[in-house]
């Protein structure tokens, strides 16, 4: 379980120790103040994955939850390498662990993946030029990982969270932030809480929902209702 430090991530490991799973989590972040059978590896997903690789051998459930924004940079306002970075840690992170890990899965003909796509995985103005790409580009490898190996045991999801209120959005509940407005233009009038997602992502990682395969699950209040 990736970005376990704060927001989703840290939301998600808290539920699954407190149903009695064994977590393994990294962030770049300090390790969280968590109770039950949790390990911790701070890395940065930034870069080179070969430590985490090292330090866990396999998985039965891979959560790649972890994100960063863009600002909501148009593509003008973003160099290079700073849309490297977001690629870096919201696409090729998890597709690189999912790689990493897939095999052992498929011989043994099951496992669990679950990647944190977002609403800008379906629509434009979610964040800025490289966030929106990033995550449309998620949904897509999400969904083909699905269909290539659904045949052999894989389950493979998506959840597309709309506005969640964590330290992430935080610029958002500043004087002049946008979190009233979010409120008012969400459906549902309120910030979608961290707590919500890791609710859903326990029911997919039960596997208990055998026939449900490649979707990318929307959770935003309604925002894209309109």
């Amino acid at each position: 379980m990736t970005g376990v430090s704060s927001g989703i991530g840290l939301a998600q490991a808290s539920l699954f120790l407190e149903k009695g799973y064994q977590v393994y989590g990294v962030d770049k972040d300090r390790k969280p103040n968590l109770t039950g059978n949790f390990h911790f590896l701070q890395l940065d997903l930034m870069g080179e994955l070969s430590p985490l690789f090292d330090w866990l051998a396999d998985v039965d459930i891979i959560c790649n939850t972890a994100g960063i924004l863009d600002d909501y940079k148009p593509l003008l306002g973003q160099s290079d390498a700073q849309m490297q970075e977001i690629f870096a840690v919201n696409l090729f992170a998890p597709s690189q662990i999912c790689r990493h890990y897939l095999p052992a899965m498929l011989e043994r003909k099951s496992g669990i993946i679950i990647n944190m796509c977002s609403i800008a995985s379906f629509l434009a103005g979610g964040g800025g030029s490289s966030y929106t790409a990033s995550k449309h580009a998620l949904a897509g490898f999400t969904k083909q990982l699905a269909l290539d190996y659904a045949d052999q045991g894989i389950q493979v999801f998506g959840l597309a969270p709309g506005a969640v209120q964590t330290a992430m959005t935080a610029k958002d509940f500043e004087p002049g932030g946008l979190s009233e407005w979010v409120s008012e233009e969400t459906p549902i009038k309120r910030w979608i809480q961290a707590q919500e997602i890791a609710e859903l992502t326990l029911v997919l990682a039960s596997g208990k929902m055998q026939a449900l395969q490649g979707e990318i699950i929307k959770m935003d209040g309604g925002w894209s209702l309109k």
